[in-house]
């Protein structure tokens, strides 16, 4: 794939899955630090890869691979106290890393927050609390004045749109009906001050949403299963693109949830906030597609499947997640679909018209070091350099994709298989049990992905 120079070849990271030093320089707890977890045999976030200790040597390796970007996350509790106060030790922390990958001529793209909700918060009511927006106000307000002279790349919330369907042990957000959904709508306006506060401290600022989008279908042309995709694609893609980038509440959501007895509004407070302040790009995280049908009476979500297949959401008289019969799953039981992301760019730039970042894309699998630490990834690189194609066709079809950084720059804790499933470029040395010497190996991944880069594109 040939592309301009402005073009940005990288990788993203979490601070919670990578950072570890969760009691150091004064961090607080997150709701990643203090959930219950359901499996106690997969390693926890107190070390994670102590990408803490580790940033230079790893942004060093990342440099070697040719990256022209780098997304991380600032961590909430590392920069704010539970009292409100600014923690000069943490901002000390992300001032050297931001220095160190300006240094190494990699442009830090930053997510503010990215699953790891203080824990005072959660225990106050998390997002259905108004007070959280504020908090977040606070929070972001520090880092662009702060930091908006050397980082210029801003992401604002994590998948705001998967919160709205996960299970709240994963993310500190609640999922009942209708709490969810103001919930939801916190979520939506802390966004909204987030882009207005960065559009006015940060000189030349840029700054956009990063939901995981993936286009849903239909399992056949039964108008009930069509209807059913409609309706989930609202709820999982459009409710909270239209909401960021349209300045709206989606039609089809506010009918869907008026025949669940919800009312979600914009407030008349909140208008001119959320209509006049919108984003500069979409930062786009993609996996693979979603496929639904429309439930009969009785009939219970899909159990069991990998939480990147959106086979197992289900509303009642709406859609119900299934396996869709014309895509191949790999070995790690992962669906592959990269026609599916172009389609997504595609579709997504015809509703917007704005930039597109991909801001994730990879594939969680279960690397094996060899006696002689090489990693042979060869079912990464397939599915990379398959998304990769499939982003070349949609530019060639007008779609500005300014950006690739997949997932992950380097190994790091899933929240659901701990390290045992790795998603990164670079691999760390631990198990769940032995955190071991940590050490780096890159994988062959890494290389091909420098070729790549080299070549500027396929």
């Amino acid at each position: 794939m040939k592309t301009e120079k402005k073009f940005l070849w990288g990788a993203s990271l979490s601070a919670h899955q990578t950072e570890g030093a969760v009691d150091v320089d004064g961090k607080q707890p997150s709701v990643q630090d203090t959930r219950q977890r359901d499996n106690h045999e997969i390693a926890d976030f107190t070390v994670a890869v102590d990408h803490f200790h580790h940033y230079q040597e790893d942004i060093d390796l990342l440099k070697g691979m040719g990256l022209t970007a780098l997304r991380i996350s600032f961590a909430w509790t590392r920069i704010i106290q539970a009292d409100g106060g600014v923690n000069e030790r943490g901002l000390k922390h992300y001032d050297d890393v931001i220095d160190y990958l300006l240094k190494q001529d990699i442009l830090p793209i930053v997510t503010t927050y990215h699953f790891d909700l203080p824990d005072h918060l959660e225990q106050a009511g998390g997002w259905t609390n108004p007070d959280t927006v504020q908090a977040y106000s606070d929070y972001v307000e520090v880092l662009f004045k702060h930091f908006g002279d050397r980082v210029k790349h801003w992401l604002t919330i994590n998948e705001p749109n998967i919160m709205l369907l996960a299970d709240q042990k994963i993310v500190g957000f609640h999922r009942e009906n209708p709490e969810c959904y103001a919930s939801f709508y916190n979520l939506m306006i802390a966004e909204k001050i987030a882009i207005k506060k960065c559009h006015e401290l940060v000189e030349d600022g840029q700054i956009g949403p990063v939901p995981n989008i993936s286009l849903v279908y239909p399992l056949s042309s039964k108008p009930a299963d069509i209807r059913a995709a409609l309706t989930f694609n609202a709820v999982r893609n459009w409710a909270y693109l239209d909401f960021s980038v349209k300045g709206r509440i989606n039609p089809v959501l506010q009918a869907h949830l008026k025949d669940m007895g919800i009312t979600l509004e914009i407030q008349p407070e909140h208008l001119e906030l959320v209509q006049n302040n919108l984003p500069d790009f979409i930062g786009l995280n993609y996996y693979t597609s979603a496929t639904v049908s429309f439930p009969q009476p009785g009939e219970a979500k899909l159990a069991g499947v990998s939480d990147q297949q959106s086979e197992d959401v289900y509303e009642p008289g709406a859609y119900k997640g299934v396996t869709n019969p014309f895509l191949k799953k790999n070995e790690f039981n992962w669906t592959l679909d990269p026609l599916g992301l172009q389609t997504t760019l595609e579709v997504t730039n015809d509703r917007y018209e704005i930039p597109i970042m991909i801001t994730e894309n990879g594939l969680g699998a279960y690397d094996e070091l060899t006696a002689d630490h090489q990693i042979h990834d060869q079912y990464r690189i397939d599915y990379l350099q398959q998304h990769l194609a499939a982003i070349e066709q949609a530019q060639k079809n007008g779609v500005p994709v300014c950006g690739y950084l997949p997932w992950s720059a380097i190994d790091l804790i899933s929240v659901h298989e701990g390290i045992a499933k790795r998603y990164g470029f670079i691999y760390v040395d631990r198990t769940d049990k032995d955190v071991k010497e940590l050490k780096r190996y890159p994988k062959d991944s890494y290389y091909w992905f420098k070729q790549v880069i080299e070549k500027g594109g396929l």
